[in-house]
C-alpha cells in the first residue's frame, strides 16, 4: 500500500513538474514577443496590430526570397510566436524560392498592407533592423548574402 500511494504521489509530482514548465514556456514565449513587438513599434512609430502585421508581411515576402534551408536558419533565431506567425502565412506555403528585387519586395508588402510603397519600404526597414537585433551577426551575414544589392540596402540598417 505504501509503494501504491508512493507511486501516485511520484505521479502527481511529475504532473505538477510538466504544468510547471508548460507554463515557464509559455511565459518566456510571450516575453520575447512582447519584446520583439514593442521593438518594432518603437522603432517604427506605430501601434501593435501594425508592427504585428507588418512583421509578418515583411518576413513572409523575406521568406519567399530566400534559397536553401536558410529560411529555417533564420526562424530558428526569432520568437517562438513569430515563427508561428509565419507558419500560417500561406504566400509561400509550398512554393519555391524565387529572385526578385527591392522594388518588387516593397511593393509585395505594400499590397499585402494596403499602403504606399514609401510606407511600405519604411516599414521594412524598420522589421529588418529589429529582426538583425533579434538574431546572431553571423546569421544576418548569412541572410544579406542572399540579397541583392537593392535589397540589402533595407536589410543593412542606416549607419
Amino acid at each position: 500500500m505504501a509503494n501504491e500511494t508512493e507511486g501516485q504521489q511520484q505521479q502527481a509530482d511529475g504532473r505538477a513538474s510538466e504544468e510547471l514548465r508548460a507554463k515557464r514556456h509559455e511565459s518566456r514565449t510571450s516575453r520575447t514577443y512582447a519584446f520583439f513587438i514593442r521593438d518594432l513599434e518603437a522603432r517604427a512609430g506605430v501601434d501593435r496590430a501594425l508592427a504585428e502585421r507588418a512583421a509578418e508581411s515583411v518576413l513572409c515576402t523575406l521568406e519567399q526570397r530566400l534559397m536553401g534551408g536558410e529560411v529555417k536558419h533564420l526562424e530558428a533565431q526569432l520568437p517562438q510566436k513569430v515563427r508561428d506567425m509565419l507558419q500560417r502565412c500561406p504566400r509561400h506555403e509550398g512554393l519555391p524560392p524565387r529572385k526578385f528585387k527591392m522594388l518588387e519586395f516593397v511593393q509585395m508588402v505594400a499590397d499585402d498592407l494596403d499602403t504606399t510603397p514609401n510606407e511600405a519600404e519604411r516599414l521594412c526597414r524598420a522589421v529588418f533592423v529589429t529582426v538583425r537585433e533579434h538574431i546572431s551577426e553571423g546569421e544576418a551575414d548569412d541572410v544579406m548574402g542572399q540579397l541583392p544589392a537593392d535589397l540589402r540596402a533595407l536589410w543593412i540598417p542606416d549607419v
